[in-house]
This record gives structure tokens, C-alpha cells and sequence, in this order.
């Protein structure tokens, strides 16, 4: 992706790349081809035939034997001085190494490059041509242009460490792998100012801004370069060479969180059915092609690219393509930095998705659920939604969801108590249980998302529902919508399995909403129904006596749980939401009632208070006809008429104390 100042220096002082070794060499023209065979140009006839594949070359032995042991080695021991004929199937590199190994037995110049030296590097090693032979060999010749111009280089160290793919153990033994692996570590992780760049590989569509705008020429030194500028570089890589320079970077001190950034953009690459159509990064269409092409130059075992199985059968795992993808997660998998937000939470339920779809081994799917349950609370509905690949189970892995947030809050347990926590318990106590509440929102959700499924057992949906605390849930809205969507699903329930059912409910957390809706829900038992009704009428009877009217008081009871509602509606299914905007039709009937009630109750009130002044009336005519009846008599009207409406207006009592005074005084005043 970029070189230093010292690369083109480095090439300069090794000279253009030709290698010649005029010692000894036999005058010659050159080579020959003639379909898979290989002929010197000269008048000596040859006098050795080595054969490596289908390829066979026809050569002297006086310019090999002069600077390979392993030759040397063969004829000696075969006792036979007259052998003319050589099998080599096992030579790395191939008849394209042996050919320039050859030609530089004869003197001719081969032109090494990042593509050729370390095939040619391999075959001199198998061939055993060191010093001890010939100064200035073959070995030391190749191993001088690997230290001293690929592993200055960032573009060679790249080409060199992906053409090591196909010379294993050879490349491995040799410590080609291991040298380019910390070459390109040491570049990732150097500080880059005074780069100057230059790209290998395909040009990535998708990657840092700053790219876009570049030309064929290389930038100003002054361009700020983006911290991912290495990620496509390096996934061009086998999965075995991306691990060691992965873990030679982690040696070099990278961020965790831009190493969780590069092996997520590797899985994209490599693992194309790992994100959804919907999800997959803009510009990547070409990704497909560039994967196979460069899965199938690599060897026999990686033709055809990855991405096949994923659109495959589940049945299909034992394929080549499946094993190639399984060993491409496993290796994700010991590779992902231990920090908790190194990589996102949706990229590591997609990965372990796959890992059950392609039997990863146990212990590494264990360690990726411990590693999801650390984030938790970051992840979606749709990445949940994990398929269940055994037979004759529910359609979704009810159980991985379930060891998902067990592993969660052992989590927020040793999070609460270990000694190492923040100085603030008050933020730390705060994050946790906010943590904790979009957790019960999000299995709320996934419980009304699974419980249509008519495999599910009671015991499952009940566990899950009650796995956490109850302290983390501030409204049953959505646990009481996962349990009507249960019940729907499920109409053969008994009495019993439905009041079972109903428990994990709190009717105390239930909106006003819900409550309406669960009045009128024929599938609750009676004594959820009649609990539900009881916690209303407290609630109405609270805000009646607390604001005097059911509006206002329904308006300040009710308000915080207006949020939640509009919260829990989010991610429901289409169908629930339907009948949830039909028993809203309900509830508002039935608040238009108790409001015509209301009125009607102000109506009788009025007019009870229009008969009493009436009647008021009515007695104090009377009074004034019957004055000399004596006070006796007067006396015991008032106190008969005083007890009978006592309870209905307190005028009442007001308008005979004043007849009874006005009777007195007209008493005394007949009597005197």
C-alpha cells in the first residue's frame, strides 16, 4: 500500500534484479521450449533428463553437479555413473523454479522478482546449492534479494508472503512467512509520514475517503493517511498467513479496536454470505470474483472460492468449501482481540451463526458466546434470529439465546463486583441498569418474535422470560404482548399451563393501554383478567382522588408510561400490531363512555340541586300558612324533615334553622 523512502534505494544498490554465475558455465544461447519440454541451445548434446510434473528438461550434468548437492547426493548414490534420468516431483516452486534455477547453472541472468524469489529461494534449498559448493550460490544469492530489497518493501513483502501459499512447509521452515509477517506488521503499526504510495493487488472500492480522490502518481507526503489504509492489502491473504501478520501486529502495540476493524473487513472478503443483502458494504460486488481468483491461485483446495456453501444446504457441511470456512472462522475466532467493543456485537452473532451452520468445534463457539455476552446490549432482533439446525427442534435457537444472556449477566455480576471498577458507582450502577433494561426490551422482543413458533415448549418461553431480573423491566408491556402472542399460537393450553404462563407477568407494570387490551382478552384466565381490572380501578381511584377528575388524573398517572409505549411498539410484528390498533378502538370507546357517564352524573347532580331549592321553597310557604299551630308541632317537622335530607344537601339544614327562627320570633311576639 506504500513504500519508503529507502525501498527504490534498496532495489538500486542490489542492482536491476539479474542474477548471472559466469564460473564454470557452459556457453549457451539460452533455452528452448518445445510444448512441455525444455532444451538447451547449444552444440553438446545433453546428457540428463530431469523430470519434475509433466515437465521435462534435457540438460548436462557437469553445470548442475557443479552446484547442487542434492544431484550430486542422487547420482552417488544410485552407484550408476551412466544415470541419465532424474525424478523430482517434490520440488517446491515447480518447473518454474527449476527453470531458473537451471538457467542459473548455466550462467544465463534470470531476473528475480516478489513473484519468483521465493519459489526460487524453496528450490535452491531443496537442491542444496550453498557456498560450500560455489561462492555466491544460489542460496545466498536469493536469501541477499529477500533481506535486502522484499522486506524493505511493503508491496513485496505482500506478494512475496501471498506466492509462500502454495511452498509450504518449505516457506515455513525457511522463515519467509514469519519474516514478511513482521515486515508488514512493522509497516502497519510505523508512523506514516514521508510515505509515498503504491498499491498492490486490486484498487479496493471501499475504503477510506481519502483514497477515492487518489491518482496513479503518488500524493503529497503533507495527505493525512487513513488508519485502515492496510486492511485491503492484507486481506488478499491466505487465512493462515493473515493470522501471523495479525499477531505480529498485536506484538507491535496496534489499537484493538483498528485490529477488530481489519479482521471484520477480512470476513466480509472471505465470507461473503457472513452479511445480509441489505447490509453488505456499498461497492463490494466485485469482492466475489476477486475472492475466488484469488482462492484458486493458491492451490487446489481453495478452487471455487468460499462463498458458495453459505447459499448451500445445511446438510452440505462436509464439502471442501465448508471445511475451507470452518477453518477460516476458527481462525477469526483465536484471533479477535479480548477487549470488549474490539469488534461490533452484530459482527459476532453473524459469525456465530455461521459457526453453527458449519459445526465449529465446541469450545470455540463457547468462547464466541462469552464474547457476545460481554456486548450484549448492543445487539438487534434480526441478528438474534439464529436458526436452529438441529431436527425436530423450534425454528430459532431459543437455547443459544438463552446461554447468550446468562453469559451476560455474569458478566454485569463480575462487573458490579470486581475491585477494579470505576471511582463512580453512581455512573457504574447507573450503565448497568440501563444496560440491563435495553436487554429486557430486546428478549421482550424476541419472545413475541419466537413464541409463534408452535414448537415451543412452555418451560423454554417461561425460562427465558424470567432469566432476568425484575428490577430490569419498568413496564410488562412487552412481556404481556410476547405472552398474547403465546397464547394465540398456542390455543390447546390447559387452565393450568395458561396461569402458569401468566406469571411471569407483573399486572402492576401493565400501561393503561395494555390494561384495556387485557380487560377484553378471551385468551387470559379469569384471574389474570380480574387482576388486571383490580390494579385499574386502584390506579383510577389514586389519580381521582389525587387530581378530582379521570382526565386529568389520567394524564399525570399515566404519562411516563407514554415513552414505553411508543418504545415497545417498535419491532413487533405486523399482525400483533393490528390487533393492538383494534383494541386501542376499544379502550377509546370505553374512555368516550366513562365520559358520557361523567356527565350524566353532572346532570343528576344539578338537577338535585334545582329540586332541593325547590323544595326549600315548598317549606317555607308552608310555614308561613300554619304559623299558629304552636311550635310544638313546628318543632317536630323541622326535626323529621332535618334527618331526611340530611344526607342530600347541606342547604337543607341551613333553610329550616332560619324558618324555625323566624316561627320563634313570631311566637314571642303573639304571645307578648
Amino acid at each position: 500500500m506504500w513504500e519508503s523512502e529507502s525501498e527504490s534505494g534498496a532495489g538500486r544498490e542490489y542492482g536491476s534484479g539479474l542474477l548471472t554465475s559466469t564460473k564454470h558455465s557452459l556457453k549457451t544461447e539460452g533455452f528452448q521450449q518445445r510444448g512441455n519440454c525444455w532444451y538447451v541451445s547449444t552444440d553438446i548434446p545433453s546428457d540428463l533428463l530431469v523430470q519434475i510434473g509433466d515437465a521435462n528438461f534435457h540438460l548436462h550434468k557437469y553445470p548442475l553437479l557443479s552446484r547442487s548437492g542434492k544431484l550430486n547426493r542422487i547420482i552417488y548414490d544410485s552407484r550408476n555413473p551412466d544415470l541419465n534420468k532424474i525424478v523430482m516431483d517434490d520440488l517446491p516452486g515447480g518447473p518454474e523454479a527449476f527453470e531458473l534455477a537451471s538457467k542459473f547453472c548455466y550462467g544465463i541472468a534470470i531476473d528475480l522478482t516478489a513473484g519468483n524469489i521465493s519459489g526460487l529461494r524453496c528450490a535452491a534449498e531443496y537442491l542444496e546449492m550453498t557456498e560450500d559448493l560455489e561462492e555466491g550460490n544460489l542460496i545466498f544469492k536469493t536469501e541477499a534479494f529477500l533481506s535486502y530489497v522484499v522486506l524493505s518493501s511493503w508491496r513485496d513483502s505482500i506478494v512475496v508472503l501471498k506466492s509462500c501459499e502454495k511452498l509450504s512447509p518449505w516457506a515455513e521452515n525457511l522463515q519467509i512467512v514469519r519474516r514478511c509477517s513482521e515486515s508488514i506488521a512493522w509497516k502497519a503499526c510505523a508512523n506514516p509520514k514521508g510515505i509515498r504510495w503504491s498499491y498492490t493487488g486490486r484498487v479496493p472500492k471501499v475504503a477510506s475517503p481519502k483514497w477515492n480522490d487518489m491518482k496513479d502518481s503518488s500524493p503529497s507526503r503533507n495527505q493525512q493517511v487513513p488508519p485502515d489504509w492496510w486492511f485491503e492489502d492484507v486481506s488478499i491473504l491466505r487465512i493462515d498467513h493473515f493470522v501471523r501478520v495479525i499477531t505480529a501486529i498485536k506484538v507491535k502495540g496496534m489499537r484493538f479496536e483498528l485490529i477488530g476493524a481489519g479482521i471484520m473487513h477480512y470476513a466480509i472478503k472471505w465470507l461473503p454470505g457472513l452479511m445480509n443483502k441489505d447490509t453488505s458494504i456499498p461497492g463490494e460486488e466485485g469482492s466475489n470474483s476477486s475472492t475466488s481468483n484469488s482462492i484458486s491461485s493458491s492451490g487446489g483446495s481453495w478452487k471455487g472460492g468460499l462463498h458458495m456453501i453459505v447459499a448451500g444446504p445445511r446438510d452440505d457441511t462436509s464439502t471442501l468449501q465448508a471445511k475451507d470456512q470452518r477453518m477460516i472462522i476458527e481462525s477469526l475466532i483465536s484471533i479477535i482481540p479480548p477487549q470488549k467493543d474490539s469488534v461490533s456485537c452484530s459482527f459476532l452473532l453473524r459469525l456465530l451463526r455461521m459457526a453453527n451452520m458449519l459445526k465449529v468445534a465446541p469450545a470455540l463457539i463457547t468462547e464466541l458466546e462469552k464474547r457476545v455476552g460481554m456486548q450484549f446490549e448492543q445487539a438487534t432482533l434480526a441478528d438474534l434470529l439464529i436458526p436452529c439446525y438441529n431436527k425436530n427442534e423450534t425454528t430459532y435457537d431459543v437455547d443459544l439465546v438463552q446461554r447468550l444472556l446468562e453469559h451476560f449477566l455474569v458478566q454485569e455480576q463480575n462487573e458490579s463486583s470486581s475491585p477494579s471498577r470505576p471511582p463512580f458507582p453512581d455512573k457504574h450502577v447507573s450503565s448497568n441498569i440501563n444496560a440491563k433494561t435495553r436487554v429486557a426490551r430486546l428478549v421482550d422482543s424476541y419472545l413475541t418474535e419466537v413464541s409463534r413458533d408452535r414448537n415451543l415448549s412452555l418451560t423454554k418461553f417461561q425460562v427465558l422470560a424470567e432469566a432476568l431480573p425484575e428490577s430490569a423491566r419498568t413496564s410488562d408491556d412487552g412481556l404481556y404482548r410476547a405472552i398474547d402472542s403465546y397464547l394465540k399460537a398456542h390455543p390447546t393450553l390447559t387452565e393450568h399451563e395458561r396461569k402458569r404462563l401468566c406469571r411471569v407477568m407483573d399486572c402492576q407494570k401493565l400501561s393503561i393501554d395494555a390494561c384495556m387490551h387485557a380487560a377484553q382478552n378471551e385468551r387470559l384466565p379469569l384471574r389474570v383478567v380480574v387482576q388486571v381490572l383490580f390494579s385499574e380501578q386502584v390506579k383510577i381511584s389514586n389519580a381521582l382522588a389525587n387530581n378530582g377528575s379521570l382526565k386529568e388524573g389520567a394524564e399525570s398517572h399515566y404519562q411516563p408510561m407514554i415513552p414505553n409505549r411508543k418504545t415497545l411498539l417498535e419491532g413487533t410484528p405486523q399482525s400483533f400490531q393490528e390487533g393492538w390498533t383494534a383494541a386501542k378502538k376499544d379502550i377509546n370507546t370505553l374512555k368516550f363512555e366513562l365520559e358520557t357517564v361523567k356527565t350524566k352524573y353532572l346532570e343528576l347532580q344539578n338537577d338535585m340541586e334545582n329540586l332541593q331549592k325547590h323544595f326549600d321553597k315548598l317549606l317555607k310557604q308552608k310555614h308561613s300558612s300554619a304559623w299558629s299551630s304552636g311550635w310544638k308541632k313546628l318543632s317536630k317537622l323541622t326535626k323529621m324533615t332535618n334527618v331526611e335530607n340530611h344526607d342530600i344537601s347541606p342547604q337543607i339544614p341551613t333553610s329550616e334553622e332560619q324558618n324555625r327562627k323566624t316561627t320563634t320570633r313570631r311566637w314571642r311576639n303573639s304571645i307578648s
